[in-house]
């Protein structure tokens, strides 16, 4: 069961994957559809393992990247 969850705004989310590189449990994967402005936006591939320690949402550039952590 997962700890963690995210929540990408997909809208503004720019492709850059630099979250995907910062995920220690390699959560997070590059969505093959594009948003509206034509980038592939970041998405929870594997939603089980993520742990909720932020390390996304923190070297977001654009800040897309909201987490929440169950208690």
């Amino acid at each position: 069961m997962a700890k963690g969850a995210i929540v990408v705004d997909k809208d503004k989310c720019k492709g850059c994957e630099v979250c995907v590189g910062a995920c220690p449990q390699h959560v997070i994967a590059m969505q093959k559809d594009v948003n509206r402005k034509g980038y592939h936006y970041a998405y929870m591939k594997n939603p089980d393992a993520c742990t909720g320690c932020s390390n996304c949402a923190i070297v977001c550039p654009d800040g897309v990247i909201t987490v929440y952590r169950a208690k």
